[in-house]
């Protein structure tokens, strides 16, 4: 699919946005998010559905005070969709008071909305994450992940190391010589049971997110074959 490149704005100090910044499309990294992005869809599909940027309209309200809609309505009303992602973003901080982390989600919420981002589409390319629940321990699939020889025998690429770890937590890995990243988070889901988040974010293009998203499912189901067998 073929992106745009957007030139980089400006927001004054005061949050409001320059002339510049409304007319450019450059983008601000947003902070790492939870889930996988949602998908676009017209304004009016927008208002009503009950998720956006792979978070729900009830996480959105407990965290900010607003839902959805109301966001995206304030949003409308100010004119963010002739904005780039640094004067959305500004704008709900410093005008909106959305607050730290959430009004960098909610501004690549909206732009997902009103079709100014693709699926999977983040400030620094393309982002897509899988999720599987094992029947094994936290401990052992870490050691899966962690140990070169045990995770030859199930994950099908040699290209990677990993460049942080904490024990029975996360993963950190660069990915093809650094051209991405890839970030495994692992949770205990009760006696006997866990689950391993994977997270690779810097992909160039939906197309290759898009492959990639089918590929680490089948590399977890490779894992489940060793960890359950």
């Amino acid at each position: 699919m073929k992106t745009t490149t957007r030139s980089k704005g400006a927001s004054h100090p005061s949050g409001t946005p320059t002339k510049g910044a409304r007319r450019s499309g450059a983008l601000q990294k947003p902070g790492r998010p939870s889930d996988e992005s949602a998908s676009r869809g017209t304004p009016e599909e927008a208002t009503t559905r009950d998720k956006a940027a792979g978070i729900s309209d009830d996480a959105v309200r407990a965290r900010t005070g607003k839902g959805w809609d109301e966001w995206f309505t304030l949003l409308d009303k100010a004119g963010a969709r002739e904005w780039n992602h640094t004067a959305i973003a500004a704008h709900l901080y410093t005008k909106l008071k959305c607050p730290g982390w959430w009004n960098q989600m909610v501004a690549v919420g909206y732009e997902q909305a009103r079709g100014l981002r693709e699926k999977h589409q983040t400030s620094d390319g393309y982002s897509v994450s899988c999720t599987r629940t094992y029947a094994a321990p936290v401990v052992r699939l870490f050691e899966q992940w962690t140990n070169v020889s045990l995770r030859s025998r199930w994950l099908e690429h040699k290209e990677m190391a990993v460049s942080k770890a904490a024990p029975g937590k996360s993963i950190r890995i660069s990915w093809t010589g650094g051209e991405s990243r890839v970030e495994v988070y692992l949770h205990t889901k009760g006696r006997g049971k866990s689950q391993v988040n994977v997270e690779h974010s810097r992909l160039p293009n939906q197309r290759e997110a898009l492959r990639m998203k089918a590929w680490w499912g089948q590399q977890l189901d490779r894992l489940r074959n060793v960890v359950e067998g």
